[in-house]
């Protein structure tokens, strides 16, 4: 009963919501990145988007860690990839201003694509070396800047709930400029909305989020990589509920 209920409300309530939120947002991003501080409206206009969607859901939020960051720090954060709802979770709850890095088929979302593109979210473009680099060379540049970068350098999200592997490109990227790693455990997503096609409805479940001590380079150069991609996938995996832990290969990797 519980469960009919609630998936009356998010057909009639909910929905209607996201949808008119996400119209508002989105619009509301491409004016104000157009005559103020890209900055400010590229970050901000997302995370009570993001606050919005998750309360309307009736969803319960839990943090832990925020003391492990520093004010005025530079970061790359990196996080396991259970669903979409991780999006709502970050964007809303990590408390930082930074950028995404997201796949390239996202620009073709409606509404949301347009503000992505206009508040100058990192787009991951492959088809290519040229447009490879020119992702890196966008990512250098925010970080350069004092702001943060977020990745899900698993690549794509979990069929199981469970991890597959971390690429390097984020872990690469720290590296370059010599700034910490943070990982982020995120709990809850996959069962919220487990990946599949087509709608479906959402189930009512918790969502936690813990932000790890950030993992300082310890040289540079390959070895570097390899040991930062290692403890922050150690990390991540410490905190997964413990039906989630354990390697599942990812096939859209």
């Amino acid at each position: 009963m519980i469960t009919l209920l609630y998936r009356i409300y998010q057909l009639f309530i909910g929905l209607p919501i996201l949808v008119l939120i996400t119209i508002i947002t989105a619009l509301e991003v491409g004016i104000g990145t157009t005559i103020g501080d890209g900055h400010f409206w590229g970050y901000y206009p997302g995370r009570w988007w993001a606050k919005v969607i998750v309360k309307t859901l009736l969803i319960p939020i839990t943090v832990e860690g925020r003391e492990h960051l520093e004010k005025n720090q530079s970061y790359v954060f990196v996080s396991n990839h259970q669903g979409s709802f991780d999006i709502f979770l970050i964007y809303g709850y990590l408390g930082r201003n930074f950028k995404w890095m997201m796949k390239q088929q996202l620009r073709k979302i409606p509404f949301v694509g347009y503000a992505c593109e206009k508040s100058h979210q990192i787009f991951v473009d492959k088809r290519g070396p040229k447009k490879i680099r020119k992702t890196y060379e966008n990512a250098r540049e925010i970080l350069k800047e004092g702001y943060s970068v977020t990745v899900f350098p698993e690549g794509a999200r979990s069929f199981t709930g469970h991890m597959a592997h971390f690429k390097k490109g984020a872990f690469a990227l720290a590296d370059e400029l010599q700034l910490p790693v943070v990982p982020l455990t995120i709990n809850g997503s996959f069962d919220i909305l487990p990946r599949m096609k087509g709608f479906n409805f959402i189930n009512w479940h918790p969502m936690k989020l813990t932000i790890h001590q950030p993992i300082y380079p310890i040289g540079q150069g390959p070895e570097n990589i390899e040991a930062t991609l290692r403890q922050s996938y150690d990390s991540v995996m410490s905190a997964l509920e413990p039906k989630y832990q354990g390697f599942i290969e990812n096939p859209d990797q």
